[in-house]
């Protein structure tokens, strides 16, 4: 039996409605599936973020391993601290081959042993023990040592350039390091070891909250190279 117009006009809105419902059931699959990639990309973007931070942060750990840090200009130059030197090194207690001047005497080669001092150290006292044959040193060169510190009242040990196997470079009469160093070492010859026996108030003082060596100390130094 054919359909009535009535019909047909319900069988027609169905008809559209079934349509739209269609439409919309695509376009929200399309809307989730858009929403699921970008959600994916994102991811992916994170993750490559996270990697090439994790990189980045290698190469500083590598650099850092194999350059060491920066120096800090801001640290004030010390006896106990002064910038590097030669670059060779020897095991600890032997100096460098080539290290020493021309017609060094051989003991220059070796690390010195000292002693605590003996009685109250009242001024700066210079005692060379062993006398260069080179220029005599002058305010604001750059002179080259090795050095052994220690506490003058019990001779121990606080620092030495022979412990790393290469000697210390610095400017000498212009402030850089203690001015028992600056006092005692200008005209001292290339070639030469001395002693220098410092009181406190020439060296680091009597605090020891700085972390430095405080009260009088006695340094052996044998000064390389002035220049």
């Amino acid at each position: 039996m054919p359909a009535t117009p009535s019909q047909q006009g319900v069988d027609a809105v169905s008809e559209r409605t079934q349509n739209r419902s269609q439409k919309s059931e695509r376009r929200l699959a399309a809307q989730l599936a858009a929403r699921k990639a970008a959600e994916a990309k994102r991811r992916r973007q994170a993750w490559a973020g996270g990697l090439a931070g994790l990189a980045v942060v290698a190469v500083l750990i590598t650099v850092f391993v194999l350059v060491g840090p920066g120096d800090d200009d801001s640290t004030e130059p010390t006896a106990g601290s002064p910038s590097a030197g030669a670059s060779a090194t020897a095991p600890a207690g032997e100096a460098p081959a080539g290290q020493l001047p021309a017609n060094a005497d051989p003991a220059l080669g070796s690390k010195p042993t000292v002693e605590a001092g003996k009685g109250e150290l009242t001024k700066l006292t210079v005692t060379p023990l062993i006398r260069g044959t080179g220029p005599a040193v002058q305010t604001g060169q750059t002179i080259t040592t090795n050095y052994v510190g220690v506490f003058y009242k019990d001779g121990k040990e606080f620092d030495s350039s022979w412990s790393a196997g290469q000697p210390a470079s610095f400017a000498i009469g212009v402030g850089q390091v203690i001015p028992g160093w600056d006092q005692g070492l200008v005209g001292v010859t290339v070639g030469s070891r001395v002693q220098l026996d410092i009181p406190a108030e020439l060296a680091y003082g009597d605090d020891p909250s700085g972390g430095r060596p405080t009260g009088p100390l006695r340094f052996v130094v044998d000064v390389l190279a002035a220049q």
